[in-house]
This record gives C-alpha cells, sequence and structure tokens, in this order.
C-alpha cells in the first residue's frame, strides 16, 4: 500500500494565477498537462508582437487572457515534443497568422 496520497483530481485543482514578473518582463502562467501543472511564461514582446504590433499600449496580462488558448496550445505542443519545465515560450511557438 503506498503512503502517498493521489494528486487531486483536475477539477478540484485550482490553477494558479498567472503574472507579470517585472523584473523578466514575462507573464508567468500554469497550464495543466497530463493532471499537472507546467510552469511556463512568454515575454511581453512575443506577445506584443504576436497580436498587437501596431498598438503602444497594449497590456501583456490583457493580451495573454484574450488568447489564453493559443497561449496554453503552444505549451502543450511544447511539452509533447519532450520540453521540460518550465517552458518558455518562443517567437516560433506563437507565429503570427497567415496573411489572406
Amino acid at each position: 500500500m503506498s503512503s502517498t496520497p493521489p494528486p487531486p483530481a483536475p477539477e478540484d485543482t485550482e490553477t494558479p494565477q498567472p503574472f507579470l514578473h517585472l523584473p523578466s518582463g514575462t507573464v508567468r502562467f500554469w497550464v495543466l498537462v497530463d493532471g499537472r501543472f507546467v510552469g511556463s511564461s512568454i515575454r511581453r514582446e512575443i506577445l506584443h508582437y504576436r497580436y498587437h504590433a501596431t498598438q503602444t499600449d497594449d497590456d501583456p496580462m490583457v493580451t495573454y487572457a484574450e488568447n489564453l488558448s493559443e497561449i496554453h496550445a503552444a505549451v502543450r505542443r511544447r511539452v509533447a515534443k519532450g520540453s521540460f519545465e518550465p517552458v518558455m515560450l518562443r517567437d516560433a511557438d506563437i507565429q503570427a497568422a497567415p496573411r489572406a
């Protein structure tokens, strides 16, 4: 019999809150992957140039929240390819949408 309790079910687990880490200029956040939270980050410049390149007053936390699904999918892709925590998203992970 194991003395280690099982991990909490995903629906019982509260996601840690994302935050802007000013010294590094990154939004730090966690993504649930295979039942555990994976610490991740993305630089504010990547968010700016990918989503609001023509703006001068964009907020990285707002941009992160507006594009959470795409950003979290990029983390899951990196983990599936073997990346270890913390996953630091790069430009290539969040590519601009093709122009029409």
